[in-house]
């Protein structure tokens, strides 16, 4: 498992949730509430998208974590290999 793999994880359940959203141009290391319209409903999808696909967890004091592409693969990398994916 790679970063680039954990953050394509991330836009394939953004595209799930928001499928009206151009996910071509999203930057990493830009917060992705401020390139894309997403709500906090859909914020939550994410995490619940982690646990449920991938069996994830990510506690509510960590959700800042997953902010950007470049922090959520940052942070979600070694949750992943601890899985041994």
């Amino acid at each position: 498992m790679t970063k680039e793999q954990v953050q394509k994880i991330i836009l394939d359940i953004i595209a799930e949730i928001a499928p009206d959203e151009d996910l071509s141009k999203v930057k990493p290391d830009v917060r992705l509430r401020e390139q894309l319209t997403l709500d906090s409903m859909d914020f939550l999808d994410i995490v619940m998208e982690l646990r449920k696909k991938h069996g994830i967890d990510v506690p509510e004091q960590d959700y800042v974590q997953l902010a950007s592409l470049e922090s959520s693969s940052n942070y979600l990398l070694p949750l992943f290999l601890a899985k041994g994916v």
